[in-house]
């Protein structure tokens, strides 16, 4: 019995120490890669949200405008301000607005909004987004009133 002991007493001062060793390695290989992993998913999803908002109101801002020119501001304005919502800032030639059926505004017709541009992963340097950064191409059609009367 007293052998026993001793032997057991043995392998808790072997083990001495060894968790703390043990919890900074997961630490490190698995629960800091998991995290930069869970971060990047929620960006790009950001993105993603900021972008499918922008479109819809860039179509309904478009469709609202009494002509072409002034459309295409308030498009631009209302994608600025859904981007901005989600922490991103626009790309001056992410967002097309087209009429591929009829003239723009014309009632009936068809208004496409695309959005096409790269969101950048966090914490990569700016010399490697252009590898390291994720595509987001979004498109909305927005059709023109029936009843709409030419500006």
């Amino acid at each position: 019995m007293n052998l026993m002991r001793r032997r057991l007493r043995d392998l808790r001062r072997i083990e001495d120490g060894n968790a703390v060793i043990e919890f900074l390695i997961i630490g490190v290989l698995v629960l800091i890669p998991m995290a930069y992993l869970v971060l990047c998913v929620m960006r790009v999803q950001a993105a993603t949200f900021a972008s499918t908002q922008a479109v819809r109101e860039a179509g309904r801002a478009f469709n609202s405008a009494d002509s072409v020119s002034q459309g295409q501001t308030s498009a631009r304005t209302a994608a600025r301000l859904a981007f901005s919502d989600q922490g991103f800032d626009l790309p001056e030639s992410a967002l097309r607005i087209s009429c591929p059926e009829s003239a723009c505004l014309a009632p009936g017709s068809v208004a496409e909004v695309s959005l096409n541009w790269q969101v950048a992963l966090p914490w990569i340097p700016a010399g490697l987004t252009s590898d390291v950064s994720v595509p987001i191409e979004v498109q909305h059609r927005v059709p023109v009133d029936e009843y709409r009367i030419p500006g």
